[in-house]
């Protein structure tokens, strides 16, 4: 069974459209322990929602993890790590942060709690629960 995760994009540098676009891309330049740790634990065929930060602020797409994590490229040393994704799935409709902060059942979901974390877990349930909000 995979686990879930939530990646981060502000969509002026890197939106959901220019990736699907791509076919796929390396996730780099996170220069956070925490988020990186999270990086580091993802495998293969994992599954990851799309948030597109700043701007839009919503859940837009799900994309699959396609190679666990190695070293950052941009980075001077090998502190950081990176992971490549595939587009997997584009959302039927976004969901918004607003609509996740008004679900109660999202309360304890990293993206309410830890909102300026750039990669981050998703529960099971949470996963569910934001898939029917966005009618997929």
């Amino acid at each position: 069974m995979p686990s879930y995760w939530l990646i981060k994009s502000e969509p002026f540098k890197y939106s959901w459209e220019q990736f699907e676009k791509d076919g796929q891309t390396f996730w780099d330049g996170v220069r956070n322990y925490a988020a990186r740790n999270h990086l580091r634990a993802m495998k293969k065929g994992d599954l990851a929602f799309w948030y597109h930060s700043n701007e839009g602020m919503e859940i837009v797409g799900i994309a699959k993890v396609i190679k666990e994590a190695y070293p950052d490229p941009t980075a001077e040393d090998d502190t950081w790590s990176a992971v490549d994704f595939k587009p997997f799935k584009k959302l039927k409709k976004p969901v918004s942060l607003a609509a996740i902060k008004a679900n109660k059942a999202l309360a304890n979901m990293a993206l309410v709690r830890l909102g300026r974390l750039s990669v981050q877990p998703v529960t099971p349930d949470e996963w569910e629960i934001v898939m029917e909000m966005s009618g997929s």
